[in-house]
């Protein structure tokens, strides 16, 4: 069969990559976010359209299937800030209520391409949303078989201690999820970057320019030469505290400077992992923070995935946002992999 699909919020290209590793064609990604075009087309064989989703024709993503077409496959994860654990002590706010509304475009797209199959990934926290039940009730009023999960990351290979949203849904029949591995099996820190050369804080690996680590002020390296690998903060010297861990209200944070651990998953890989101060970011042995390339591999990109041209300039913020912002490409994998199962189970 001759299966394509379509990858909305598209990014960088992390679930575009995972589900070609599994086999599938994806015919372009879509994207409002222009930067993320050099890291999509350069490393996925698929075309970036630069486009807000909001402003697609009704007729528009259906001329992207090749006419050959037997599967046509509708994937995406639509921007996840608004529905985070954080975005909701803004629930309120003008930003958040103006993004809450873009998988009801994901929707519109479903109920106008007809795709035999769709599928979509974000946070755990939009399963609480008025958003998702919408999206839930469109997809069943459209014939589609719904299977949906909060899955626990390390479960499918990706060695963070995140959970996801995952969601498949089937026109052509009853559709699951592959198998999750076993505890025993899950994927550790030192499984995915234990073989990186070492390096110091500030310092760049000179065959990987992305193998870089940001500088620490002296009283910062002076706590994380006091750090324990899983430790918190409360191992340092109180004249290492920052005034606000001195508070009640500090108290709460134990994950913030801290290490993390050889042998089990990292903690989630946000936009601020490069800082050594904004969670638990810290190498479990170097005396510094995660390296870009860390958190990639951390994020399940190959070692030589290319964000940026070798030439170019880097930005460790905008780099870190793209990385943080991604879908792991392993589940993208485990999405591909579970629709051929689906797929191979009809004939």
């Amino acid at each position: 069969m001759n299966i394509n699909a379509i990858d909305l919020f598209c990014g960088i290209g992390g679930l575009t990559y995972g589900i070609q590793q599994a086999g599938i064609n994806v015919v372009a990604g879509f994207d409002f976010e222009k930067s993320c075009q050099f890291a999509y087309e350069r490393n996925n064989n698929s075309k970036f359209i630069h486009k807000d989703i909001k402003e697609l024709k009704d007729d528009e993503l259906l001329s992207y299937y090749p006419e050959n077409t037997d599967i046509r496959v509708l994937i995406g994860c639509a921007p996840c800030q608004p529905f985070s654990a954080y975005s909701h002590r803004y629930k309120n706010s003008e930003t958040r209520k103006e993004k809450m509304d873009l998988l009801d475009y994901f929707g519109k797209q479903v109920r106008l391409v007809q795709p035999d199959i769709v599928s979509m990934e974000n946070v755990p926290q939009l399963a609480k949303e008025e958003v998702f039940k919408r999206f839930l009730s469109l997809l069943k009023k459209e014939g589609y078989e719904v299977e949906w999960k909060v899955a626990f990351a390390p479960a499918y290979g990706i060695p963070q201690n995140r959970k996801r949203l995952l969601l498949l849904a089937s026109k052509i029949g009853e559709i699951k999820f592959q198998d999750e591995l076993t505890p025993e099996n899950f994927p550790t820190v030192r499984d995915a970057i234990g073989f990186l050369p070492k390096i110091k804080a500030g310092e760049v690996d000179p065959k990987d320019f992305l193998h870089r680590s940001r500088r620490l002020t002296e009283i910062n390296l002076k706590r994380i030469k006091s750090s324990k690998p899983g430790g918190t903060w409360r191992d340092w010297d109180e004249a290492l505290l920052p005034n606000c861990y001195k508070k009640k209200s500090g108290l709460s944070y134990g994950s913030v400077y801290g290490r993390l651990e050889w042998d089990k998953p990292s903690s989630t890989i946000t936009t601020q992992f490069p800082g050594y101060g904004n969670g638990r970011f810290g190498h479990p042995e170097q005396d510094r923070a995660l390296s870009l390339r860390e958190g990639a591999i951390l994020q399940t990109f190959p070692r030589d995935y290319q964000f940026v041209d070798n030439n170019g300039k880097i930005s460790t913020q905008k780099i870190a946002m793209q990385i943080g912002n991604a879908v792991p490409p392993k589940l993208g994998e485990v999405i591909g992999k579970s629709i051929f199962k689906h797929i191979e189970g009809l004939k």
